[in-house]
């Protein structure tokens, strides 16, 4: 089962990145990559903000929640925080996501910032509807919500066509926290597992170590 998701991933991944690699293709340093968010106006308007060395740290706690610029999509299996770097001007640094980990509900050992490329085979849109369900709601007016069958067994799981899949992949590739060396500010979204419920979740602790120096935001579940 891990050999299939590691494959089905893979294809996911690769199709993201022909997808912008084709939408880049009039520029010739266009990469795939990891574009991050756009940094808010300021460290303030995050939930926290802690500091670095020189630089500011500022983050805020999502949840399952993966919001991106194409609206927001959602994960049952990570965890997602929306973290900002800023510094003075013309200030750059070197980033990377495994500077990062999570605690929560204060447990001993945090949680190791994962590659967004591992939470692709888990996310989901909310606002995506089976063409199938929507032509029948169209019709009648009424939408039997995935109701079981007259059989009172469970309707079928739904397959989500590949071309959605990686509509979605690229949107968490693009919105994932960039890497590398870079001119502050830069913001983008960390993921780490978590399969539990958010309702479950009493304290959440975001904990960077990387060439800025070392800090913890105490961030809102």
């Amino acid at each position: 089962m891990r050999v299939f998701n590691a494959l089905r991933i893979g294809v996911l991944i690769a199709g993201a990145c022909a997808c912008l690699k084709g939408q880049g293709s009039q520029t010739s340093d266009a990469q795939p990559e990891a574009k991050g968010l756009p940094p808010r106006a300021t460290p303030g308007e995050y939930q926290a903000q802690a500091q670095a060395g020189k630089l500011t740290l500022a983050a805020e706690f999502k949840g399952h929640s993966i919001p991106t610029l194409q609206g927001t999509l959602t994960t049952e299996d990570y965890v997602v925080v929306e973290a900002g770097l800023f510094g003075p001007a013309d200030a750059r640094a070197t980033l990377s996501t495994g500077d990062f980990s999570l605690r929560i509900n204060g447990r001993k050992v945090p949680l190791p910032s994962q590659p967004y490329g591992f939470v692709i085979g888990s996310v989901k849109d909310p606002e995506w509807v089976p063409p199938e369900k929507a032509a029948s709601k169209s019709k009648t007016g009424l939408s039997t919500g995935g109701e079981q069958g007259d059989s009172g067994t469970p309707p079928a799981p739904v397959k989500i066509p590949v071309p959605v899949q990686r509509a979605m992949a690229q949107r968490v590739q693009r919105a994932a926290f960039p890497e590398g060396d870079r001119a502050l500010p830069q913001a983008g979204l960390l993921f780490f597992e978590y399969r539990g419920k958010a309702q479950g979740i009493r304290s959440v602790e975001l904990i960077y170590a990387g060439p800025a120096g070392k800090t913890t935001l105490n961030l809102q579940p």
